[in-house]
C-alpha cells in the first residue's frame, strides 16, 4: 500500500477529513421547526416581517399621551378602556386620557408613553399619573430586535432552542436543513462476546459497539449497528460492501494496526481509497481515513479510549464537514490542578475531570489512568486534555485545551 499519507500530525488528518467531508456535503431538506433542534442550517433564513411586529407594551399599565403629563406635578387622567394582548381594538387615546393595558399588547393611537404600577394610582375610573415619566417609557417598538430583509440565521449555524424560537417569531414553519448522516457501525474481532453472554478464556466483552453508539447518537444521529465482524477476511469484505454501498459513513473499532489480523488497510485500499492511515496521537495513532463506494470509511483503533479520542476529534470533524457545519464547535481552556511530564512526542489527549473552585476559575485534574485500555479512567473522566506536540513539562496552573463529551 503507498500513496497516501501516513504519520501525519493531528491538525494535518482534522484538515484533511475536513476537505474530504466537505466534497460530499449532504443534500439538504425542509422539515418543520418542531423537528430541527441539533440541526445544522441549509439556507440563510432572512426575515420577512419586523420583529416586534408593532410597537408594544413592554409591562402592565396604562398607555397614554406624554404631552398630557406634568414633569413637575401629578395630574389625573380618565380611563377610556382597555387592551390586552391579542387583537388591536384601533382604540384612541385622546387628550386627558389613559388606556388600561398589558404585556405585549398593541399601544393604541395616539399614546407614546406607557406608565407602570409604580407611578400611577387608580381610582373609580381615573388615573393619577405622578410626575417624571420620561416619553416612551416601557413601549418595546417595532422592529427594534429584527427588521425586515435582515439575514438572521445563517446556512451552516446548528440550531439551538434560541435560534429555532427566532425563527418561529418570525413565521418560519420550516426549515431547510442538511441531511443527516446514515452511519453503519462494525466491531471486529474474534475475541469479542455480547454482554450477558459467558465469557471464555481469552474473551472480552464488547463494550466498543455501545461506546461508540453513545457517542453517535450524541451527536443526533441514529447509527446502526452491524454484527461483530470475525477475523476472517473474507466475511469482513462482504459486510463492508454491503455498508459502502448503502450508508453515507461507515466506522469500524479495531483490524487498522498492523498485525496479522489487521485486514481493515489492505481491504481499503483495494476496494476503496486510503486518504491517510496512522497519526502522531496518543492514543489513536492507527486510525483510517479514506473511502469506499458511497461512504467515507473512519477506521478507529480497537482500545475503547482510543475509540472515544478519535471519535471526539476527527470523528466529529467528519459529521461537521458532511453537514456543512461552518460555525467551529466551542474551543474551552481550563487550568491544569496539578504537574504533568509528557515524556513523548506526539500530540496526546489526556483524560481529565473537569471541577470549578470558589474563585469561579476552570480547573482540569488529569487522570493517572492513561493507557488506551483504561475505560475505567475515561469514565471517571469529562473531558479530554489537549497536550501539544513536543515533551515538556506541565506545571499546576498552566492553561490547556481540553474537549468536553
Amino acid at each position: 500500500m503507498s500513496g497516501f499519507p501516513t504519520r501525519i500530525s493531528y491538525e494535518t488528518a482534522l484538515s484533511i477529513v475536513r476537505e474530504i467531508a466537505g466534497q460530499r456535503r449532504l443534500e439538504s431538506e425542509r422539515i418543520a421547526i418542531k423537528r430541527a433542534d441539533g440541526r445544522v442550517l441549509a439556507q440563510d433564513v432572512i426575515a420577512s416581517i419586523a420583529s416586534p411586529a408593532f410597537d408594544n407594551s413592554r409591562m402592565d399599565g396604562f398607555a397614554l399621551r406624554h404631552a398630557d403629563l406634568d414633569p413637575a406635578g401629578d395630574v389625573s387622567l380618565r380611563i377610556a378602556g382597555a387592551q390586552f394582548a391579542g387583537p388591536a381594538l384601533d382604540l384612541i387615546v385622546r387628550p386627558g386620557e389613559c388606556v388600561r393595558i398589558t404585556t405585549g399588547a398593541p399601544i393604541p393611537r395616539n399614546a407614546d408613553t406607557v406608565v407602570i404600577k409604580e407611578n400611577f394610582r387608580e381610582h373609580e375610573g381615573w388615573l393619577t399619573v405622578v410626575g417624571g415619566v420620561k416619553v416612551g417609557a416601557d413601549i418595546r417598538r417595532a422592529g427594534e430586535d429584527v427588521q425586515v430583509g435582515d439575514e438572521v440565521l445563517q446556512a451552516g449555524s446548528v440550531l439551538s432552542p434560541a435560534r429555532i424560537s427566532l425563527a418561529a417569531v418570525l413565521g418560519v414553519a420550516e426549515l431547510a436543513v442538511s441531511r443527516r448522516p446514515t452511519v453503519a457501525v462494525f466491531t471486529t474481532g474474534d475475541e469479542l462476546v455480547e454482554p450477558g453472554l459467558a465469557l471464555a478464556p481469552g474473551q472480552i466483552y464488547n463494550s466498543n459497539r455501545e461506546l461508540l453508539m453513545g457517542l453517535l447518537r450524541a451527536e443526533g444521529l441514529e447509527p446502526v449497528a452491524w454484527p461483530t465482524l470475525p477475523d476472517d477476511p473474507a466475511r469482513i469484505e462482504t459486510a463492508l460492501r454491503d455498508a459502502a454501498s448503502a450508508f453515507d459513513v461507515v466506522i469500524t473499532c479495531g483490524g487498522v494496526s498492523a498485525g496479522e489480523k489487521d485486514y481493515l488497510p489492505t481491504l481499503l485500499a483495494e476496494q476503496g481509497a486510503i486518504h491517510f492511515w496512522k497519526v502522531k496521537v496518543k492514543p489513536g495513532m492507527p486510525v483510517l481515513f479514506g473511502e469506499m463506494d458511497r461512504a467515507l470509511f473512519l477506521g478507529l483503533p480497537g482500545n475503547p479510549v482510543s475509540v472515544l479520542s478519535t471519535f471526539l476529534t476527527l470523528g466529529r470533524g467528519l459529521l461537521d464537514g458532511l453537514q456543512g457545519r461552518a460555525e467551529p464547535r466551542a474551543r474551552r481552556f481550563a487550568k491544569l490542578t496539578t504537574w504533568w511530564s509528557k515524556p513523548h512526542e506526539r500530540l496526546e489527549f489526556l483524560r481529565g475531570r473537569l471541577e470549578y473552585g470558589e474563585d469561579a476559575v476552570l480547573r482540569v485534574l488529569p487522570n493517572p489512568a492513561d493507557a488506551s485500555h483504561r475505560l475505567r479512567g475515561a469514565a471517571e473522566s469529562d473531558a479530554l486534555i489537549v497536550l501539544v506536540e513536543g515533551s515538556r513539562e506541565y506545571a499546576a496552573d498552566d492553561i490547556v485545551e481540553i474537549i468536553t463529551y
